[in-house]
């Protein structure tokens, strides 16, 4: 006769709301998978080099070279805003801009200047939503161990969320070696969308900062010109440029009542990967409507 700690009884209650989410589950995926189905992809013309959108249970709605790894400029800062926030260092802490934060690789400017301070969530506002480079990589270099700890924990944590296509170099996104594909970025922007403060920040249209104490006030400008189209219900939104990455632009918004990803890598043009997702757009509400 075996013996041994005794089964657990299971409430049929239990079991039966349980099969009753799977199934409903299943139905919203299945039900998704079919409106996916009525669209044609040889109507839809974009710019980008990549592209990627997905819903929210994980389907391909639109996929073009997804697995093509390129570099992904200031899409970078989702991973550095992800980085600083699991780190639970205080958010009101006051950092200050130093000469160590000036863009030594693609020379941009800044009108953070030398000295001004900041607190960390001021900080993170202006990395996310004006891709502010001075911001970012004071993030970095205030995290415990400095930048190198820091992009290490971007690494790390990329490799947590599967991200197997993705490298950081730097917190800013500054340099080519920040690379990724439009797969991983999927993944990484869904892990953005359970941070509060990504989502608000990254969609938040203008803010107003004072750097130092009798100066006057810098007003800053989201750099996602989508945000002014009130027709967008955009919940989660980064740019990113240099000439190795072309224009950048990973988005989450609701279209067609359906939550999608959009990714949008190495497309040519300043305002192209906003006509890009404008052209997705009307696919999918078109195509969906007839």
């Amino acid at each position: 006769m075996l013996t041994g700690t005794p089964a657990l009884a299971v409430d049929p209650a239990l079991q039966v709301a349980s099969l009753e989410n799977a199934n409903q589950h299943r139905i919203e995926r299945d039900t998704a998978t079919d409106i996916w189905k009525s669209l044609n992809p040889e109507k839809l013309k974009l710019r980008s080099a990549s592209a990627l959108v997905v819903d929210s249970n994980g389907n391909d709605v639109y996929a073009k070279d997804e697995n093509e790894i390129r570099p992904i400029a200031s899409i970078t800062k989702l991973m550095t805003a992800m980085v600083t926030l699991d780190s639970r260092l205080p958010l009101q802490d006051k950092l200050t801009i130093t000469k160590a934060d000036r863009d030594r690789i693609k020379l941009t400017g800044s009108r953070l200047q030398y000295g001004a301070t900041l607190t960390r969530k001021e900080l993170l506002y202006l990395a996310l939503m004006s891709s502010e480079n001075r911001a970012a990589a004071a993030l970095g270099r205030n995290y415990p161990g400095g930048t190198q700890a820091f992009v290490a924990a971007m690494n790390k944590k990329a490799q947590s969320l599967g991200m197997k296509d993705t490298r950081f170099a730097d917190p800013a996104g500054l340099k080519k070696g920040n690379v990724s594909s439009a797969r991983d970025l999927v993944k990484m922007v869904s892990a953005a969308m359970k941070y509060t403060l990504v989502k608000k920040a990254t969609t938040t249209r203008k803010m107003t900062v004072y750097t130092f104490k009798n100066s006057g006030p810098l007003q800053y400008a989201n750099t996602n010109r989508l945000l002014k189209n009130e027709n967008w219900g955009i919940n989660l939104s980064k740019t990113g440029y240099i000439r190795e990455a072309g224009r950048c632009l990973t988005m989450q918004a609701e279209i067609a009542s359906q939550a999608l990803v959009i990714v949008l890598l190495n497309s040519y043009g300043k305002l192209s990967p906003i006509g890009d997702s404008n052209r997705i757009r009307k696919w999918i509400e078109s195509d969906t409507d007839s």
